[in-house]
């Protein structure tokens, strides 16, 4: 049983990697709208992230020189994450230097690409569903909104970027860290000191909307009791 599960994570893994040839993790590959709308970066931030990660992953395809790497990458806030393997520094040295090249609007590269032979489709397969643990964790938790954290999972090490407050940093570091198969959660959070001011008015807005239908059900609850006792009361009349 356990040989048919794996068999198939790495069947609907293998046929995401077949179709975006070194790119394939990162919630910045994919955005929905409901996302969207919860994304602390602007749509022009959410877009450029998008086509810088989309140019990256096509510059690495095409370039011969690195045939023999495997990279992956993930932006937030132009800010490049690298991930992979390499056969040697000379092509790390060479990555970094074309990838620095392709934006000037790349705030910051963190390369944590490393000298080794490339990774098995196998082992990208086990990567891509510790990422899915995550973001489905991500979605049964309410200290932040699943789109404020971006993951990326590497050889059983898993990166996370976005735009959070220290508290929201911390809880989904614990909550990525009980997925299974995680080795270790390296934090590449941009610190906010508070909350967006619109997201606690948002807050706000639903607690009163929840305390409202809650006095609403409870005043319904009232009339309700009121009509048994009136009926109660006009039966006994009537038996009389």
């Amino acid at each position: 049983m356990k040989k048919i599960i794996i068999l198939c994570a790495i069947m609907i893994t293998s046929s995401i990697l077949s179709s975006c040839s070194p790119i394939v993790q990162g919630a910045a590959a994919v955005t929905t709208v409901a996302t969207m709308s919860n994304d602390r970066r602007t749509m022009g931030e959410i877009l450029d992230d998008k086509t810088l990660y989309i140019d990256l992953g096509n510059l690495v395809a095409k370039d011969p020189m690195l045939e023999d790497a495997h990279i992956n990458f993930n932006v937030y806030n132009q800010a490049v994450l690298m991930t992979g393997e390499a056969p040697d520094d000379n092509v790390i040295d060479y990555l970094e230097s074309i990838v620095k090249s392709k934006s000037a609007k790349i705030s910051q590269l963190i390369n944590e690409v490393e000298v080794m032979p490339k990774s098995s489709y196998i082992d990208r397969a086990k990567d891509g569903v510790i990422t899915v643990q995550i973001e489905t964790l991500f979605l049964n938790q309410e200290v932040f909104h699943p789109s404020h954290v971006s993951v990326l999972t590497e050889r059983k090490v898993v990166y996370l970027m976005g735009s959070v407050t220290k508290r929201e940093a911390e809880h989904a570091t614990n909550v990525a860290s009980k997925a299974k198969n995680v080795k270790k959660v390296v934090k590449l959070f941009n610190y906010l000191l508070v909350r967006p001011a619109k997201e606690i008015e948002k807050d706000n807005k639903k607690k009163e909307a929840a305390l409202k239908r809650a006095e609403l059900e409870a005043k319904k609850a009232e009339l309700e009791a009121k009509q048994n006792e009136l009926n109660q009361q006009l039966y006994e009349l009537g038996s009389d």
